[in-house]
């Protein structure tokens, strides 16, 4: 094309932005731009700039500085609708074959970090597409877990009939795991990691993709036939402030227009706030009369009004004609007078007598309506929330059940309405209160989250939870299912976590001897959940965040957010991992088979922070390794002096460091079968702290229990020889502790 063709082409593409007189472009191609977005300076609010890419014919709208294609902005909604390209497509060699995508992790972004755009959460799935039998996890940017699902494909002989088979069996149910998988997205974040874990058998023919698509836009079938790759739109939330609104009749300097209002957007990981038109008004609330009035009588009828019309600001009024009378809402609703004189006198006296009527009975009627729904909606969340199940199981202990159902009011006048300085905690699962019940000081759980899956283990989790009784157990008192998502109420204790306590500024923190007294208390409080509960039950999450302190410095365990139980009967079960990195055990990270041993590694993690004062999920030594790794390396070379804390250098008596050492390396063993059990953990350090004390004539005493009869270990050595663990040199078997990765590769010979 000639050079002034190539210009004149460029000019017209220009052509194609429509630019106001101060300007700003109000759209690119055919996508309208409207404020608080724009290209060009000073026509954008903070963080929404776009840039129009003429070189794409019509032109193409783009996020920032373009690299997030924008299809569609809707101000109402407060939407923006993109195009979500394929996070995982299948790697091809030079052959053309295409094999999984062996790399790890990948990565879901685009956004910019804090905001102010956000994926949707109602309106967008995590999809997954495979002919491979994978597991897919989901985990936000804290790279904590939050959704995970798995894909299975039957093996058979014709490679063309797999594909087939799967299209055929979507066409006739759901996305439920043959082929194809899907899950929720939290709210609130801007970008994801995506892990995937293949297995063995996973055939080299197979393609795999993930999404994050926005729900009902995809045909899966359709889909699961096209070439990897295809982009499927995706719909952000945004948001005009980065702070939200405390009072609802507060002013938001981001809804400009007199005839609008904002609406707090909340999440666990953000706060901001959007704005809307008034009833009765559409337009832009972020500009200055951006709302303007809705003339509801241009389409009357749409508004159920069948008479004579007369709009008003912000709303309308309807009325029957002149000579007719009755209900102008409904079609033929007004009806002809035949006497005009005489039914314009009746009218006029039942109108001023129905107007007194109304106008002295309405705040009673309003407020009566009011209380009826409100009352109504508690009822449709108690029963939603199995509260009628709940009351059944815990029947059987009147006492109990009459303290442990208290009521969306109970818990309002307790926290103060949830008032924000009544907050004096909080996690990845929710926010703690302080609040007072029956002149008791309580601490009550409220979630963030909502995922129905969990409410039905959420029921036969507050029955157990119910019958803990041990003094280094935070106490469960009852529970508000009155909400979307159940409160639950704890006894309050006072003096913060042991993560507080232990990570504190300066060279002294908690004393040897606290650290070795609060191990024993954990340990307890795990064996008795292991082993003396009704159901044993798996807390799943141990970690020093999790462990709070009263007055006295007591240890008890808490957060049962992601604990799990199981029938006396079994020792195991599968679930979607969660935990925390850093305390995870790898065996369970892998397979999913969660046992009383993932206790047991959290437990083994916990004592080496105890003895290092380091974190675990941050902390790497020179050479890259992780805690327990480098731990477990520097106690086989005999230098525990390179990271315990000095403190605990200085003040251990009579060997008790090398032995708790050891203790914890048994406790991080790879393989589960080798760890020890948590009633053994809690014997060794029973012993060792008393140690001091006259000693039993045999070096392993026994004490009859019942009808069993239980060994009573003198020092941690005689548990390690139980364990067929050297004893000499620090912990010979034990350094077999990896990186996670390399923890990973050696567990594949653990298939799921």
């Amino acid at each position: 094309m000639p050079f002034p063709a190539v210009v004149a082409a460029v000019l017209l593409e220009l052509l194609s932005a429509v630019v106001t007189a101060a300007g700003c472009s109000t759209s690119c191609g055919n996508i309208s731009i409207p404020y608080p977005f724009g290209i060009e300076p000073d026509c954008y609010h903070e963080g929404f700039n776009l840039t129009c890419d003429y070189l794409y014919r019509p032109p193409k709208l783009f996020l920032g500085d373009g690299t997030v294609e924008v299809l569609e902005i809707s101000i109402p909604n407060g939407t923006v609708r993109i195009n979500s390209t394929n996070i995982m497509p299948m790697s091809h060699d030079i052959d053309g074959a295409s094999r999984p995508n062996t790399s790890r992790y990948h990565t879901w972004g685009g956004l910019r970090e804090r905001g102010p755009f956000f994926v949707a959460p109602d309106r967008n799935k995590f999809l997954v597409l495979s002919c491979n039998n994978i597991q897919v996890i989901l985990m936000g940017e804290d790279n904590s877990t939050i959704n995970a699902c798995a894909t299975y494909c039957p093996s058979l002989g014709n490679s063309d009939a797999q594909p087939q088979l799967i299209r055929y069996l979507l066409l006739h149910g759901e996305c439920s795991g043959l082929g194809c998988c899907n899950g929720g997205i939290p709210k609130g974040y801007t970008s994801y990691h995506i892990q995937l874990q293949p297995s063995n058998d996973s055939s080299s023919d197979a393609k795999s993709s993930v999404y994050i698509a926005e729900e009902g836009s995809y045909n899966i079938s359709k889909l699961m036939s096209e070439p990897r790759g295809v982009a499927l739109p995706a719909l952000l939330d945004w948001v005009i402030s980065n702070s939200s609104c405390q009072k609802q009749n507060s002013v938001a300097p981001g809804c400009r227009s007199s005839n609008s209002f904002f609406q707090n957007y909340t999440s666990y990981v953000y706060n901001g706030y959007q704005c809307r038109c008034s009833a009765g008004y559409r337009g832009n609330p972020y500009i200055l009369d951006g709302c303007q009035d809705i003339d509801e009588c241009v389409h009357k009828e749409a508004h159920s009004c069948h008479g004579i019309c007369e709009n008003t600001p912000g709303t309308f009024y309807c009325r029957c004609p002149d000579g007719t009378y009755g209900n102008p809402s409904i079609e033929g609703g007004c009806i002809k007078i035949t006497n005009y004189s005489a039914g314009l006198i009746i009218g006029i006296v039942i109108s001023g007598v129905s107007i007194l009527l109304l106008a002295l009975s309405a705040p009673f009627v309003t407020r009566m309506v009011k209380l009826r729904k409100v009352k109504k909606m508690r009822e449709k969340l108690f029963n939603q929330n199995h509260g009628l199940l709940l009351q059944q199981l815990i029947s059987q202990k009147a006492d109990i059940g009459e303290r442990m159902m208290f009521t969306l009011g109970d818990i309002e006048k307790a926290t103060n309405n949830f008032d924000k300085s009544r907050e004096v905690g909080g996690g990845g699962h929710g926010v703690v209160y302080k609040g007072i019940l029956d002149l008791h000081v309580v601490a009550i759980k409220k979630s963030k989250i909502v995922v129905q899956r969990e409410i039905d283990e959420f029921i036969n989790e507050v029955a157990i939870l119910s019958q803990i009784n041990h003094r280094n157990v935070v106490k469960l008192l009852g529970c508000c299912l009155e909400t979307e998502v159940p409160l639950l109420v704890y006894e309050f204790i006072s003096n913060g976590t042991l993560y507080h306590h232990l990570h504190v500024e300066g060279p002294k923190s908690l004393s040897w001897d606290d650290r070795l007294r609060i191990a024993l208390e954990i340990a307890r409080a795990l064996a008795y959940l292991h082993s003396a509960t009704s159901m044993p039950i798996f807390h799943r999450d141990i970690k020093s965040s999790n462990i709070l302190l009263d007055e006295s410095l007591i240890a008890k365990v808490s957060d049962f957010g992601a604990s799990r139980y199981i029938p006396i009967d079994q020792t195991a079960v599968m679930t979607a991992v969660q935990g925390t990195l850093g305390y995870l055990d790898p065996m369970y990270y892998y397979t999913g088979r969660l046992t009383d041993k993932s206790d047991v590694f959290s437990f083994g993690v916990l004592l080496i922070e105890l003895l290092t004062r380091k974190k675990p999920y941050v902390y790497r030594s020179d050479n890259d390794a992780g805690l327990v790794a480098h731990f477990v390396s520097s106690l086989k070379k005999g230098d525990l002096a390179d990271i315990v804390d000095p403190q605990v250098m200085e003040e251990e008596d009579d060997g008790e460091l090398q032995e708790v050492a050891m203790l914890a390396a048994m406790c991080t063993r790879l393989e589960g079968e080798s760890r020890p059990t948590m009633k053994e953990v809690e014997m060794a350090l029973e012993n060792l702290r008393a140690r001091k004390k006259p000693a039993p004539c045999n070096s392993a005493a026994m004490r009859y229990d019942g009808d069993q009869i239980v060994v009573q270990y003198n020092s941690i050595e005689d548990l390690l020889a139980k364990k067929d663990m050297p004893v000499e040199g620090g912990a010979e078997e034990s350094s077999r502790q990896y990186t996670m990765e390399e923890e990973i590769m050696l567990s594949a010979r653990y298939p799921r």
